[in-house]
């Protein structure tokens, strides 16, 4: 964002505030719902120019909907202590002790180790290490510690001389571009892996009283992934960035990193069992003869990490550790769900419902594509955890005017705001790859354009086919 757009952002929010707050006549609401829609606009407006930073903007909220009538104080600030909040903020801690113990570079040179004898293998293995990782790790995260790898394996390559000319700026293009949309494809899989998902559980609690648990989302989106993953591979390195020349590729860098880790630590150890357990029970805890919550487990996940002893007289975490956080995403998550929850007791979703409902007319595949590619495009110049924001709870008022289920409205608007491929500005898996200087803007587009097609048809066809099926309540 440039220093003017952040400006006249800046201006906008308040702007806009104030026309539909002060002149009833533009929206004929009653003062509540009036209330909220107007301090929507003016922290959408914030959140999407970034005329503060995005943290500081997701307090707004807190003060602006007491202060306005649009919602009671308990209304606005508990839902920045929403259960979904703190299921994230464990996730984030069990993050923070892979990457303390570099259990993280293990997983990915394993899977490079074992898969890379060719080019195409090789950005399949960083593909895949990068979706699993990003499973469970913000894409942002997962890309920054891929990029490293994946430089280092281009530069290998190229001192060994094992690609020439073409063949090798091929592979360096098409390398480093699977890191970015492997990133964004692997977080659709969980409601941990990305932003809008968590967005889609949290306003899927406060707004419809459903929970919508890790399993349930599981067995939904890592289709999506799986499908996504597999026409990627293939655009990758048999269409767009194809490797003509392309002999046997030693693996022997993989190899000598996993050797200079050595054998695997206790600390490494200790964190794999948690980090498999706390998967497990979130995959399979609905078979438990008890109840446990995707918070209760996440949190148990992450606190244990306080308990078990490392080798050097400390713990696997330490508070100290807990700087690196993504609070500023926790205050995120929570000014989101502060709007969701003043939508819902005001009732502006109710007057959203209304006016939506003259798409009633249209088919239902017509009104999922169209919505789709909508929000696919609007994620390539914003924010998606904006986009998620502020349409997530429109889409239940949307689902309501059309007279369908909201699931699937809901899944359209998660999974799109995550599937921008176009631009560097897109999503922060983009601009780290960018960062290297190895992509021109065009290679990015160019793949970028048909990736957004692609995704396009899948979520259509998965949410309009497989969502009644597996995320139907």
């Amino acid at each position: 964002m440039t220093l003017n757009f952040k400006k006249i952002g800046l201006v906008a929010g308040p702007l806009f505030f104030a026309l539909l707050y002060f002149i009833p006549a533009i929206t004929g609401l009653e003062t509540s719902p009036r209330a909220v829609l107007a301090v929507t606009a003016w922290v959408a407006t914030w959140w999407i120019t970034e005329a503060l930073p995005i943290p500081a903007t997701s307090l707004l909220p807190i003060f602006l909907l007491p202060l306005t009538g649009g919602a009671d104080q308990a209304t606005a600030s508990m839902a920045y202590g929403n259960p979904i909040v703190f299921m994230y903020m464990g996730g984030f801690t069990i993050a923070l002790a892979i990457e303390k113990w570099n259990l993280h570079k293990r997983i990915a040179m394993s899977i490079i180790a074992l898969l890379g004898t060719s080019s195409s293998r090789i950005v399949i293995g960083v593909g895949l290490a990068t979706a699993f990782l990003s499973m469970w790790i913000s894409n942002a995260a997962t890309a920054l510690m891929m990029l490293p790898i994946a430089l280092a394996l281009i530069t290998e390559i190229k001192e060994k001389g094992f690609l020439k000319d073409d063949s090798f700026q091929n592979f360096a293009k098409g390398l480093l571009l699977t890191v970015a949309y492997s990133a964004s494809i692997g977080g659709l899989a969980t409601i941990v892996g990305s932003v809008p998902n968590a967005a889609l559980v949290a306003v899927a609690s406060n707004m419809l009283n459903q929970e919508i648990t890790f399993a349930d989302w599981f067995t939904f989106g890592i289709v999506i992934t799986a499908v996504l993953l597999v026409v990627l591979f293939v655009y990758i390195t048999k269409i767009k960035f194809r490797v003509k020349d392309d002999g046997q590729i030693s693996s022997d860098f993989a190899k000598e990193q996993l050797r200079e880790l050595g054998p695997m630590s206790i600390e490494e150890k200790y964190v794999l069992v948690i980090f498999s357990f706390t998967g497990m029970l979130w995959i399979f805890g609905g078979f438990l003869p008890w109840e446990l919550s995707d918070t209760t487990i996440s949190m148990l996940g992450a606190t244990t990490l306080f308990v078990i002893p490392n080798s050097k007289g400390g713990k696997l975490l330490d508070w100290f550790d807990m700087k690196n956080l993504s609070w500023g995403l926790l205050l995120l998550f929570g000014g989101g769900l502060s709007l969701a929850a003043a939508f819902e007791s005001s009732g502006l979703t109710v007057w959203f419902g209304d006016i939506l409902s003259n798409l009633d007319r249209f088919n239902y595949l017509l009104i999922l594509i169209i919505l789709t590619a909508t929000v696919l495009f609007m994620t390539e110049i914003m924010s998606n955890t904006a986009v998620s924001n502020m349409l997530m709870p429109i889409s239940v008022g949307l689902a309501a005017g059309i007279g369908v289920e909201p699931y699937g409205i809901m899944a359209v608007v998660a999974l799109a705001s995550s599937c921008a491929f176009m631009l560097p500005i897109s999503t922060p898996p983009n601009a780290a790859v960018f960062s290297a200087d190895v992509l021109d803007i065009e290679d990015m587009m160019k793949a970028g354009f048909w990736m957004n097609m692609v995704g396009i048809v899948v979520i259509v066809l998965a949410v309009y086919y497989l969502q009644p099926i597996l995320l139907s309540y």
